[in-house]
């Protein structure tokens, strides 16, 4: 018998959104871990809002709906306020009803700063970290190093010379900038929409844009991001490893890999001086590096570590292609940096979701 479509609904509906949510569906292990997360984050929000006013969004739900946008590569935060008013999921994963308001793009803008400002992101991060290293998914001991590139919002046409005290906008008619037979360097030009941003290419063969540099450090028994810093693109992915280790003070590394870009003496040496064994990709070139002779090279250890080397370009592949960090939404550094480590704790729940679900 065939069936009709009454146009008629029920007036009231008695099924829940946890109803509609599988039970195997991945984002509940992911809504558990990140929801401990930021209940140890409750007395830092409490310092970041006063006592009194009209309440506003509770911070835990702006950041859940950041991990949101990272997970399901939604291009803005207008969009993802649009898809709010339909998506159950996305509901369901904020902790909202569907009969509950939802709440306008400004709002990620006017608390984008508090956040900033209190450092909320790297405590998120850690707390990421510091519930793998509970479920002992943590390499306190093997990792990896590697950067990448993170384009600009800024526009070329944005670029103009720093001795140029002209006000407004470069291209107010939108006629096009002409550059031809003008030499631009970082020393001479800058872009006024996003001044920290740096012109860069990767190849000769490549276009010059405007970069920041994302490094990453990476343990080797599982994959997860352990630290994770967006710096200015001239200051070389070496000596940002290096601060990184010196930050992060990792006691008991014993090896670190790499790719051939950290194939240098200087590199290798101050390896070395932190007693960590370099397992860098060599270059096999007729140089001679002291501390990445056959001696290191010889152990299966090092080909062990070459083998892992590849998990930190899948997590550059996964922020890239599906938590858009290809190119940054933000102006400047800092929030650039904002979004990278709120991205990055979203692929650390994502990886310790697949390695061990919890029974919800």
């Amino acid at each position: 018998m065939r069936g009709e479509t009454s146009g008629q609904h029920e007036v009231f509906s008695y099924v829940s959104l946890e109803d509609r949510v599988p039970e195997d569906h991945p984002l509940r292990t992911i809504r558990v871990r990140a929801e401990a997360a930021l209940a140890r984050l409750s007395p830092l929000f409490e310092q970041m809002y006063a006592s009194g006013g009209r309440p506003s969004i509770p911070p835990e739900r702006l950041l859940m709906a950041q991990l949101l946008i990272a997970l399901y590569s939604v291009r803005s935060d207008r969009q993802f306020c649009e898809s709010l008013a339909w998506n159950l999921l996305f509901r369901w994963f904020l902790g909202m009803t569907m009969d509950e308001p939802g709440f306008v793009q400004s709002t990620f803008s006017k608390n984008r700063e508090r956040l900033l400002e209190h450092e909320v992101a790297p405590r998120f991060f850690a707390e990421v970290l510091r519930q793998a290293r509970a479920e002992k998914l943590l390499s306190e001991e093997h990792f990896t190093v590697d950067g990448t590139l993170i384009e600009s919002l800024a526009s070329l046409k944005s670029v103009r010379r720093k001795d140029d005290d002209r006000s407004g906008p470069i291209d107010p008619d939108n006629q096009g900038v002409d550059f031809h037979g003008e030499r631009r360097t970082n020393d001479t030009h800058a872009s006024v929409t996003d001044p920290q941003a740096r012109l860069f290419r990767k190849s000769r063969a490549a276009a010059t844009k405007l970069y920041f540099s994302g490094n990453a450090v990476a343990e080797n028994r599982c994959g997860l991001i352990v630290d994770f810093s967006v710096d200015d693109v001239l200051t070389g992915e070496r000596a940002a490893a290096l601060r990184q280790l010196t930050r992060r003070k990792y006691r008991r590394i014993k090896t670190l890999a790499g790719d051939k870009g950290y194939c240098t003496k200087a590199f290798v040496k101050a390896l070395r001086r932190r007693h960590i064994r370099p397992h860098l990709a060599f270059i096999a070139d007729g140089r001679r590096i002291p501390g990445l002779d056959r001696r290191t090279r010889r152990h299966a250890t090092y080909r062990l570590s070459q083998r892992k080397r590849k998990l930190i370009e899948q997590a550059f592949g996964w922020l890239k292609c599906v938590a858009g960090l290809r190119k940054s939404r933000f102006f400047g550094r800092a929030r650039t940096e904002l979004y990278a480590l709120i991205a990055i704790s979203a692929y650390n729940l994502t990886r310790m979701a697949r390695l061990r679900p919890l029974t919800t």
